[in-house]
């Protein structure tokens, strides 16, 4: 892996070394430090603002990507730490035009077995991340040759699975919607919408964001494609109101008795996730493509 970031621009180098101190008092068995993504290799997206077809605005801006390897995995303290850097990272700084970190966590054990393994997602940190922070006490396994086969296989399986989730939620919506639970509706409509929305990173880089709120998982996807946004764009109020029901509905059409979503919202947010259905489909299926062609550049060799 590579040492250096001078390669950035003084402030970006400043926001780093600013990440590494936060990470560091947040996680004490810290090993390594990973950038990785679009920053490592240069070709990052400062601020892109674009219209699509349907005169709706696409914003979309590339994150920090960092890769946290500790002696111990994290699990489900992920997601409060990566939330308590980002906030005191983003705080006084103009949330508008901040690129902002984005935090994953492997303990150094899964993350050597993953590179024994030629797993597609880490040993594309090794070959192209950058360490901000090593503390010299662990080695990184020698990475296996990548096989796009098997990437392939690995690939079509994850998204299967994703997939048949989503058919499941978007089944109960139906019944749902007959027995009138419009709030319920929604709630199995944002299922539908996770389970979609998490098969695309999986299907790329062969990695299951455990994030939940959809927002967050949107601009993950980004990086590999910008029609999700077509999906829920928010120029609108009536927009964002509904998008902002569809988020609530996870955790208060459960748990909140006084939350109520009514039968226009659904009848509008429905349209929408068909058309996410067909996007995901068709960029996953797009993908798939490129690990044929890969694999049948590569010649076949015997798996010892």
């Amino acid at each position: 892996m590579k040492q250096s970031i001078d390669f950035l621009p003084e402030r970006k180098q400043r926001d780093l070394h600013e990440l590494v101190g936060l990470i560091r008092n947040e996680v004490e068995d810290v090993v390594m430090i990973i950038l990785y993504g679009s920053y490592a290799r240069n070709t990052y997206v400062e601020l892109d603002i674009r219209r699509d077809y349907g005169g709706g605005k696409i914003q979309y801006m590339s994150d920090y990507d960092i890769l946290v390897v500790s002696k111990k995995r994290l699990g489900s303290r992920t997601v409060t730490v990566s939330s308590r850097v980002k906030s005191s990272f983003l705080k006084n700084k103009n949330a508008n035009t901040q690129t902002r970190p984005s935090i994953i966590n492997e303990s150094i054990t899964k993350f050597n077995n993953a590179l024994s393994e030629g797993r597609y997602f880490y040993v594309d940190i090794l070959t192209e991340g950058i360490v901000l922070y090593d503390s010299g006490e662990c080695q990184l396994a020698t990475p296996c040759e990548l096989n796009y086969s098997e990437i392939l296989q690995i690939a079509k399986e994850y998204y299967r699975a994703k997939l048949h989730k989503a058919k499941r939620h978007y089944a109960h919506y139906k019944t749902d919607y007959l027995d009138k639970e419009y709030t319920y509706c929604t709630f199995d409509l944002h299922q539908t919408v996770e389970h979609l929305i998490k098969a695309i990173p999986l299907v790329f880089i062969l990695y299951g964001h455990k994030e939940h709120e959809l927002d967050t998982l949107i601009e993950k996807c980004k990086a590999y494609t910008l029609e999700l946004v077509k999906v829920f764009p928010l120029d609108t109020e009536e927009e964002k109101h509904h998008f902002e029901l569809l988020e609530r509905s996870y955790i208060e059409a459960r748990y909140n008795d006084k939350f109520v979503v009514p039968k226009e919202v659904v009848d509008a947010l429905v349209p929408k996730v068909d058309l996410l259905f067909n996007i995901v489909e068709d960029v996953c299926r797009k993908q798939f493509d490129y690990y044929k062609q890969q694999s049948k550049k590569q010649l076949p060799k015997e798996r010892g």
